[in-house]
């Protein structure tokens, strides 16, 4: 009898205990300790210290031989450039980006969807000085981001629902929505408009316009124009809708 995708099992314990290690080192706020690590992920130290070190070994994470700290080894610089390159969304995508980034002269973020996640893929800074918080590889809600919301607003009502059940809306800002309905009438209006807007909803200060990329009933991703607040007045703001729509219409022709 065949098995279903219900019946898999992860194979081997230690891979999965290795993946939970740099999770921790990913989100980690400073480069933690054996201890640190071994004690936010509720492991025994000799354990971990195993397998931190066959990591180490392999360049998955590196040891600061002073401070005893951790850190996500060089090697996975060229694991992500490949996965990165690997997505033909990207690729198809970047011209056009690279015109909306000039065009606005604001930071673009490309985004796809893993895991109930935005998983951020490409990201082409403002000439500015002002850098944004968001880091290629790092994860967003798909709640308090406007890429994510973006995604959201395509849902079908079962599937929104599910989304609802299982991520409660934890407040990342004050500005944060965290109520259901509050949510359901953003994704109404983003329906209509075809943009998505994160008002400080993610980082504070920050104002974000979004739209997906969709080809024939496919979800590729999402991007989106992310500017210092304090640098979009109301007719800026309707500019770059403009501007966005129109790069997802170019962007979308060419997948």
């Amino acid at each position: 009898m065949e098995s279903t995708d219900l019946d898999v099992k992860p194979y081997g314990t230690v891979l999965v205990k290795a993946k939970e290690i740099m999770d921790f080192l990913f989100t980690y706020p400073t480069p933690p300790t054996l201890a640190e690590i071994s004690t936010g992920l509720s492991a025994s130290k000799p354990t971990t210290l195993k397998i931190l070190t066959t990591m180490d070994m392999l360049g998955l994470v590196r040891r600061d031989e002073q401070t005893k700290q951790y850190y996500l080894g060089t090697q996975l610089i060229a694991y992500a450039q490949k996965a990165i390159d690997s997505f033909d969304i990207a690729g198809i995508a970047q011209p056009y980006l690279h015109e909306l980034r000039d065009a606005t002269g604001e930071t673009i973020n490309l985004g796809i969807v893993r895991n109930e996640q935005i998983i951020l893929i490409d990201k082409l800074e403002s000439p500015t000085s002002i850098k944004l918080q968001s880091t290629i590889g790092g994860g967003m809600h798909m709640y308090s981001s406007a890429m994510g919301k973006a995604v959201l607003a395509t849902y079908t009502p079962e599937h929104l629902a599910a989304y609802l059940n299982t991520h409660p809306l934890t407040p990342v800002t004050p500005h944060t929505l965290v109520e259901d309905e509050a949510l359901r009438i953003n994704l109404a209006h983003i329906r209509q408009t075809g943009v998505s807007k994160d008002n400080e909803e993610n980082e504070t200060e920050v104002f974000c316009l979004g739209a997906t990329l969709q080809k024939n009933g496919r979800l590729y991703g999402a991007f989106s124009i992310s500017t210092p607040k304090y640098r979009l007045p109301k007719a800026r703001q309707a500019k770059f809708e403009k501007l966005l729509l129109a790069t997802q219409t170019a962007i979308q022709a060419a997948l």
